[in-house]
């Protein structure tokens, strides 16, 4: 074999093996479900990272992230949990992200507490870092928050849902997230605000995970222990559905009322056809875009976010209650996602 042979063949091996290598760095996520980046013409980087990426909330999250970035000549990288609580992942996608040079970090936390020193460590390296849709515990970890009021739509589901009964004697199923997420937690008080009742108002109280099937369950269990439930609070539409599915299987779905939040278009969809009363929406594309924003703005001239931001929230509902401020399912699935 000649010199050029065997010269030719170790490049190759070279090569390949290089190539291997770089496959495996783009495709491991250590820990994280998802990793991802767009180039702009601009250096200035940016990160994402949602709790998952198949819920499609953080879907149009990472549209909206994406169209910004485009627009402001930004590179973005995103990544995500492998299920909804994957703080680990979380925390390596941070890690990970500050290591490539980032100037500014995005994140919607699983676990609001445990992902906190992971973000002390990033804003000690000058990175900046915003939460989006759930805000840390304690709400300082970071430097803003871009997010829906939750307890403001946890109100107007309440307020809607007391009207609706017209002084009927409620009996509350309450379909929750999981215990200490902050965003249920809040959902969940500003209901009971805005209906007027406490916690011993709540005849059967349900942790769903905000899953389709697991409502279903919650919603059965619940029917179990007081089978003259007549309003049920859900965490999310997908929640919500699942109550409706059992609702359905006793011939119950007519006469209670169910009550949600998210307005994505599947849960508008399902207010229009009468299995929901009514939804409060939010708007996670406006949330990943401002968010954008403010980094780009940071990297500019070291202006920083801070403090909330409130990205807004409409009741939707086709049979508007007085007194309660709503817009109808037309307006809803055009402004919906997912």
């Amino acid at each position: 074999m000649s010199r050029t042979t065997r010269l030719s063949s170790s490049l190759l091996r070279v090569a390949a093996v290089s190539g291997v290598a770089a496959l495996t760095l783009t495709a491991c996520g250590s820990g994280s479900g998802s990793s991802s980046s767009s180039s702009g013409s601009g250096e200035v980087k940016v990160g994402l990272i949602t709790k998952t990426d198949t819920n499609p909330f953080f879907v149009k999250m990472k549209e909206g992230a994406e169209k910004a970035a485009k627009e402001n000549g930004v590179q973005l990288s995103t990544a995500a949990g492998k299920f909804d609580g994957d703080n680990a992942g979380q925390v390596t996608a941070i890690e990970n992200m500050v290591a490539a040079g980032v100037k500014g970090i995005l994140i919607t936390p699983s676990d609001s507490k445990a992902i906190v020193p992971a973000i002390e460590k990033a804003r000690a390296k000058g990175v900046l870092v915003i939460a989006l849709d759930t805000p840390t515990e304690p709400e300082s970890a970071v430097d803003a928050l871009f997010a829906t009021d939750n307890l403001k739509a946890g109100e107007l589901i309440g307020e809607y849902a007391k009207a609706a009964m017209a002084g009927k004697t409620a009996k509350i199923a309450a379909l929750d997230l999981a215990p200490g997420v902050s965003v249920g937690v809040q959902r969940h008080d500003g209901f009971l605000k805005g209906f007027g009742a406490t916690d011993k108002d709540v005849v059967c109280a349900q942790d769903t995970g905000g899953d389709q099937a697991k409502g279903q369950t919650a919603m059965e269990n619940c029917l179990q222990k007081e089978p003259d439930i007549n309003v049920v609070y859900t965490i999310n539409e997908p929640a919500a559905l699942g109550a409706y599915t059992a609702l359905k299987a006793k011939g119950r779905e007519k006469d209670v009322l169910i009550v949600s939040v998210d307005g994505g278009c599947t849960g508008t969809q399902a207010v229009k056809d009468g299995k929901i009363a009514a939804t409060s929406q939010q708007y996670p594309l406006k949330m990943a875009a401002e968010g954008v924003k403010a980094v780009v703005a940071y990297a500019k001239d070291g202006t920083k976010a801070s403090g909330y931001t409130d990205t807004g929230v409409t009741l939707i509902s086709d049979k508007a209650q007085d007194g309660v401020a709503s817009k109808d399912t037309a307006y809803g699935l055009e402004n919906c996602w997912g």
